[in-house]
């Protein structure tokens, strides 16, 4: 019988992430961030000088560095040693103002309900139990915050790999909970419906849903580089959702 992995051991996992990798995503993401997540969360967000920004699971931090630089007063929680450890090192050197905050989102301290927004980027996925940490989101948010969280599409996971062996994406499994192992970690598939249930579950009034795709001209000049990056412009490989706290 597979023992379910606790948040403790996937935590401990992505601790393992190497310096360099972590320095590759200055200053704003890997691929995917830079031309599909990061414009529609930025758009989502809308003007963020002096709001209260609350960056849930920020990695190494550079979402909290973008936020910062458009004038958000930024909190990020990161429970991963290493990476806690690189966001401080860069505040340190940038003397932005971001309060960075080593925790399990899990386990957040209190921080107060005062947020205006909290943005959760691509870390539920990777949260064994992850209810409690979407509802430390919603309760760290003012009445009518906006919470936003964006995961790997659930219906298109592993869009990329599946598009260069088969030419079409292809899907055999959904309805069920399970891992999918990654170079550094392991994220957990999650149907649609268990993301959204737990929204309403919240009390939380849903704004938007995002699937983005990729504009053609910047697949034909990554297309070398990256065999299949077409893929991208047919299909969504991320969901971004937006909701409003009651």
């Amino acid at each position: 019988m597979t023992t379910r992995p606790t948040n403790e051991v996937s935590i401990q996992q992505w601790n393992t992430m190497p310096r360099e990798v972590m320095e590759a995503m200055e200053p704003d993401g890997d691929f995917a961030k830079r031309h599909l997540i990061n414009p529609v969360l930025l758009r989502m967000l809308g003007d963020v000088r002096g709001r209260c920004v609350l960056d849930a699971g920020c990695g190494q931090g550079y979402f909290s560095r973008m936020l910062a630089t458009r004038g958000a007063h930024v909190t990020g929680v990161e429970p991963a040693d290493a990476m806690f450890a690189y966001s401080q090192e860069k505040e340190l050197a940038l003397q932005q103002g971001i309060h960075y905050i080593q925790a399990d989102l899990t386990r957040i301290p209190d921080l107060g309900s005062g947020y205006d927004a909290v943005v959760c980027s691509m870390v539920l996925p990777a949260i064994p139990d992850w209810k409690p940490a979407m509802r430390a989101c919603v309760q760290a948010l003012r009445p009518g915050g906006l919470f936003l969280f964006s995961v790997n599409h659930p219906a298109f996971e592993q869009l990329l790999a599946t598009w260069r062996k088969h030419g079409e994406y292809r899907l055999r499994r959904y309805l069920e909970e399970y891992e999918i192992p990654l170079t550094h970690a392991t994220d957990f598939h999650r149907p649609i419906s268990a993301y959204l249930n737990e929204l309403a579950e919240l009390g939380c009034r849903l704004r938007e849903i995002a699937e983005p795709g990729l504009e053609p001209d910047i697949a034909r000049e990554t297309a070398d580089s990256e065999p299949g990056i077409e893929s991208y412009v047919h299909v969504p490989n991320f969901l971004i959702v937006a909701a409003e706290h009651p």
